[in-house]
């Protein structure tokens, strides 16, 4: 019997050693993860960055797996699209405002146009005459 207790025994400070070394370990592992900054994609460059991406999309359309936008499902998002944003009245009314601002300077432009061109061509005709 003291024979199975001191193998119990022994088997307890295996464990407790066990736990603390791996405890140790792991704390060590914390450590080096926050001081290392990115990791995985987001630390490569950004060519390398689309490289890959570019290999995935690659990969999807030679398995048949790549989605592709048809003409219904484009102009179904966007009909959700312009309902979100026609919700927002204050924005509606912005866009509106600078359109009539834009059309408005517009008409004026093309205005002084014309008239600059008439005085033109009244000079020219009365250098004529």
């Amino acid at each position: 019997m003291a024979t199975n207790q001191g193998s119990e025994q022994g088997n307890e400070q295996g464990n407790e050693q066990g736990k603390s070394a791996g405890s140790s370990q792991k704390s060590e592992g914390q450590a080096s993860q926050k001081g290392s900054g990115k990791r995985g994609f987001a630390a490569m460059s950004e060519a390398q960055q689309r490289e890959i991406a570019s290999k995935g999309g690659q990969a999807a359309h030679q398995k048949g797996t790549a989605h592709e936008f048809d003409s219904e499902e484009a102009r179904r998002a966007g009909q959700k699209g312009g309902e979100a944003v026609s919700r927002n009245r204050e924005h509606m009314a912005e866009i509106g405002r600078k359109g009539g601002e834009s059309r408005q300077s517009a008409n004026r432009d093309a205005d002084s146009r014309s008239k600059t061109s008439q005085k033109t061509s009244r000079d020219k005709d009365a250098d004529d005459a």
